[in-house]
């Protein structure tokens, strides 16, 4: 017996040499898995598409053009968007998408063709989970346990609802359902790479041995500057937003934090509240390095020494950073447009910690791959590890 069929005789499993394991995956039982996120992105292309139709017919909630925020109105991408306009490019692309996406989902094209509708996909994803949505998903989630810890304890604030203004009102939702459909067109374009180049449809591997930088020891070396970076943003926002709070005077007169608050009741400690909350992120950020971020720690109670599935840290970091990056990329746009407050040491304490959000996102985006690489051991579907 070699060596190979000892290994997976041990495994459980029967020996497969690679030629029969990318055939597998190419068009087996994880290529078939594989597929279900192009119907998904389909799925969504033409049923928002139907909805920008609904909209040309007159129907309500075009959910464009309508920022209250100052600061969004200037630089969202959609900010100036109408139904007359809006509406009929909305329904053709959902159409365009709809069908690109069932090609992508039966198909493998190869050069040009191919190029093309992997180019489609990402475009679709980028545009729709990182352009189009601006800060407001983020700042409802982000105000989301202030509102209900200020609710329950302090009965504060006053006049904010969970479905209002500056919350989860239509317009926000509709930037959290093209976030879903971005995600599901990346999804897509994944999948696709991973069934053009012959790889497995679970795990995206070819090669029986793994080299470079997504090897686990490879990742792990990467991964803890990406964290490093990831945690010391977050907490120059929080130290900045604390210290308006406490009406210590960082780059701002103490006098003018307090006419500030005198003018906009609660603003610093809402602020102060959102940085809290972002603390407590980058703990669980550091997790993603760290032991206790592989195995429950002995002070969770049930949990403890059992442990912990990837996805349970990976969604949510993946989350964060779609939130995160999106919000970045606003602000980095009113600085370039010239509407970011930058006359000053206090203007620049205001409006700097914002700016660095996309390296945020992108530093804990970098920092769950490397987890996501680290943790995902043996593929069930093609046996490589």
């Amino acid at each position: 017996m070699s060596s190979t069929e000892e290994m997976a005789s041990r495994s459980g499993t029967s020996a497969r040499s690679p030629s029969a394991t990318v055939g597998d995956s190419a068009g087996g039982s994880s290529g078939v898995r594989s597929g279900w996120a192009a119907y998904v992105a389909a799925g969504w292309s033409l049923l928002y598409g139907l909805l920008g139709l609904y909209w040309c017919f007159g129907g309500a909630g075009f959910p464009f053009g309508t920022v209250d925020d100052p600061l969004g109105a200037k630089v969202s991408i959609l900010a100036s968007a109408r139904r007359d306009g809006g509406a009929p490019v909305i329904a053709a692309l959902g159409l365009v998408g709809a069908l690109s996406a069932m090609l992508m989902a039966r198909t493998r094209m190869r050069s040009l063709p191919g190029a093309a509708l992997l180019g489609l996909a990402w475009t679709a994803a980028v545009t729709l989970t990182l352009l189009i949505p601006d800060y407001r998903p983020l700042a409802a989630v982000g105000r989301t346990p202030v509102l209900l810890v200020g609710r329950s304890l302090f009965d504060w604030p006053k006049g904010v609802e969970f479905f209002g203004p500056g919350m989860f009102e239509w317009p926000v939702l509709n930037q959290f359902l093209l976030i879903g459909g971005g995600l599901a067109w990346a999804a897509t374009a994944v999948a696709y790479r991973r069934r053009v180049r012959g790889a497995c449809g679970r795990c995206g591997r070819i090669g029986d041995v793994l080299t470079g930088w997504t090897t686990p020891a490879g990742a792990a070396r990467w991964g803890r500057w990406a964290v490093g970076v990831a945690v010391a943003i977050p907490l120059l926002y929080a130290l900045t937003r604390w210290a308006f709070a406490l009406a210590i005077p960082l780059g701002y007169a103490t006098e003018d934090i307090r006419r500030e608050a005198r003018e906009s009741p609660g603003i610093w400690w809402a602020g102060a509240g959102l940085a809290t909350f972002g603390m407590a992120g980058t703990v669980l950020t550091l997790g993603l390095v760290q032991r206790w971020g592989e195995i429950y720690p002995r002070w969770i109670p049930y949990l403890r020494g059992k442990p912990v599935r990837p996805r349970t840290a990976i969604i949510p970091a993946s989350l964060v950073t779609v939130l995160v990056t999106e919000a970045g990329l606003l602000f980095n746009r009113a600085l370039i447009l010239g509407h970011a407050p930058t006359d000053g040491v206090a203007d620049l304490v205001l409006s700097a910690p914002s700016q660095l959000w996309t390296l945020w996102g992108l530093a804990l985006g970098a920092a769950t791959l490397a987890y996501y690489l680290r943790r995902r051991g043996r593929c069930g579907s093609c046996g490589r590890h």
